[in-house]
């Protein structure tokens, strides 16, 4: 195996990997990335055994076919190291020995046969569902705030996805909810009776956040009975699903609140960062006194001290108490697209529905807490 590949392609690729191979080093042939020289290709493959990353670099120059494994971290931290637009040049000296030179740098990395690398299959049936690229990742932003932590809750930890119609109009809607807050997007498709409903993994979520971030190409996917693959270009990404059942969202999302509050959007989440600044936990509550003109908000810890500040909004109700986690309110708030976010409330102890009149597919709920 022998390959001259340029340090800026292959340090792309190898940066994505990071999010996927196994760092806990249980099983070390989980901590190595695959290189894979085969028909006019490098192929880079990592995985978890839940989430794999595969990527194909077609500019490369192979002098002999060839692969083997070696630790994606410390064949990342060289390329990190090693000055942009140069050429490496990879030789296996050995089974368990690969030869990397650049310039005036000369490594011996350590390999593992690619025997005990895993197998995979990325054989799905049926037509791919296209989606655009940016807006799905805007739906996994919105979204991706509110999934759970919670391990033995594991049908929370991660997003959603279903088919949902409004208006004679499919979509595809993602939500997550940890129980404390939901937040829920929906992009409009092409009807497509081949997607089953699925819940995406967190690990996942964020790998392919990063992906899509970083990345123009086309996007499809396609699922199967207990996978999902991503096509992005050279990439794919494919994920086990979440076997479990999501709860019945939509019985939590009020429906007739009827006090509205409309606050600036900047104005809110800056006003929230400075009065939590007193207190050393960020997951104290940030206690909300409206009234019909302004929002007067504080924070009061026994620890450090207290902070208050009145920010103008527009209400029309009666005067209302209610509390929050300060951190949670902060989340929302930085996904809302429009300068004003509005805040639909029943009484000071309800779900309270939040709204971005910029984006009609996307909501919020949260529930108060108890100070």
């Amino acid at each position: 195996m022998q390959f001259i590949v340029k340090r800026d392609v292959l340090l792309k690729s190898l940066n994505f990997v990071q999010g996927v191979v196994e760092k806990k080093n249980t099983l070390p042939i989980l901590s190595n990335v695959l290189l894979q020289l085969k028909e006019n290709k490098l192929s880079i493959i990592a995985t978890d055994l839940d989430l794999i990353f595969h990527d194909e670099i077609h500019d490369v120059k192979i002098t002999k076919e060839g692969s083997t494994t070696t630790s994606a971290a410390i064949l990342y931290d060289i390329l990190r190291k090693v000055p942009s637009n140069s050429e490496l040049n990879f030789e296996l000296k050995s089974e368990n020995k690969l030869s990397l030179k650049s310039d005036n740098s000369d490594f011996n990395l350590l390999c593992l046969p690619t025997d005990n690398f895993p197998t995979f299959s990325d054989e799905f049936e049926g037509p791919g569902t296209s989606l655009e690229n940016k807006k799905f990742l805007k739906l996994l932003n919105k979204t991706k705030i509110s999934i759970s932590n919670d391990d033995t809750r594991h049908y929370l930890n991660g997003i959603f996805l279903h088919l949902t119609t409004a208006h004679g109009r499919n979509f595809l809607t993602g939500v997550a909810t940890d129980s404390h807050r939901l937040s829920s997007s929906s992009l409009e498709i092409e009807n497509n009776d081949n997607f089953s409903s699925l819940i995406l993994p967190r690990k996942t979520v964020f790998q392919l956040c990063s992906l899509l971030t970083e990345s123009n190409e086309k996007l499809s996917m396609q699922t199967s009975e207990n996978k999902i693959k991503f096509n992005l270009g050279s990439m794919k990404l494919i994920s086990k699903v979440i076997d479990g059942k999501f709860p019945d969202y939509k019985k939590v999302v009020p429906s007739n609140n009827d006090k509205s509050l409309v606050v600036p959007s900047k104005e809110f989440i800056n006003s929230i960062e400075r009065v939590t600044s007193v207190s050393l936990d960020r997951k104290e509550g940030v206690k909300l006194a409206i009234n019909k003109e302004n929002v007067q908000l504080s924070v009061n810890s026994a620890n450090s001290g207290e902070g208050n500040e009145i920010i103008k909004a527009n209400f029309n109700s009666n005067d209302l108490n209610i509390s929050f986690n300060s951190k949670y309110l902060i989340d929302i708030a930085s996904e809302v697209e429009d300068k004003d976010l509005k805040m639909n409330f029943k009484d000071s102890v309800s779900p309270v529905l939040i709204e971005d009149a910029s984006d009609k597919n996307s909501y919020y709920v949260i529930m108060p807490m108890k100070i």
